[in-house]
């Protein structure tokens, strides 16, 4: 079977076990049913995500004039704290930043390898946990807009990482850690205007993914400095396909590539 398509972040949905589901355009792929079959992918050109004309991606999906002009690529979606919708100021589009910064958003804890901080949409629990190959995870603050967030992130990273480290995420290098404990430890650095948020007595998440075997030294996959590559899939985890030669493809980090991927 062969499909064709504009690579995109997979979507997933919380089972007992993650699915992992890709859209190739006409068609969704249940990967969780592709474990085991052998897959090539092959490298075919690039689609921006945002003006879908086959540009060179420059970050994110976008091609570099959309990747610096589209409202869903600004600052303040990699740095929460520059939000400003709030104040009404508009950074590339105020209505579209309205509706993404003003809503429902919250702080919390993950351990994909390690404990880190992160910030979501709430809309996004447990999707951003997933993408991140978080086994754990815990809700720790809920705040009324992005900017709040942004600020409590930054003043809690200061103590905790808020990056995630991908190969002991793929290697599964895991060592369960109390949350509770750690969101605990953690509550006296919540800046004091983010303080009322704070979220009582509330319990762990846990995470299952589709994993049949861990790499012990993930190799990243590349598919533009190597147009074809051919593997078994043994996994996903994160955002990452994972093969039986221990090569890894990250999902997310290649979208705006067109692949045609092949099924034995």
């Amino acid at each position: 079977m062969n499909y064709k398509g504009v690579l995109k972040k997979m979507s997933t949905e919380n089972l007992d076990t993650i699915q992992y589901y890709l859209d190739m355009n006409i068609d969704f792929l249940n990967l969780n049913q592709l474990l085991n079959k052998t897959l090539t992918f092959s490298f075919v050109t690039y689609e921006c995500l945002n003006c879908h004309l086959e540009k060179k991606i420059y970050r994110q999906g976008f091609c570099k004039s959309c990747f610096f002009e589209t409202p869903s690529a600004g600052d303040w979606v990699m740095r929460p704290e520059l939000s400003k919708a709030h104040l009404n100021i508009e950074d590339r589009d105020l209505a579209y930043e309205k509706q993404v910064q003003l809503q429902p958003h919250i702080i919390y804890l993950a351990n994909s390898g390690s404990v880190k901080v992160g910030v979501t949409r709430k809309s996004q629990i447990p999707t951003r946990w997933i993408d991140q190959g978080a086994h754990e995870a815990i809700e720790m603050v809920e705040v009324p807009n992005r900017y709040l967030a942004g600020i409590t992130e930054v003043a809690l990273k200061e103590h905790v990482s808020d990056k995630t480290n991908w190969r002991k995420m793929l290697q599964n290098d895991n060592k369960d850690e109390d949350l509770i404990e750690w969101k605990q430890r953690l509550h006296s650095f919540i800046p004091k205007e983010v303080e009322e948020y704070f979220i009582e007595n509330n319990k762990e998440t846990q995470l299952n993914f589709p994993v049949e075997k861990y790499p012990s030294k993930p190799k990243s996959l590349n598919l533009v400095k190597t147009p074809t590559y051919k593997g078994k899939l043994v996994g996903i985890k994160g955002q990452y396909l994972i093969f039986e030669d221990e090569t890894v493809f990250n999902v997310r980090a290649n979208e705006g590539l067109v692949v045609c991927i092949t099924i034995v």
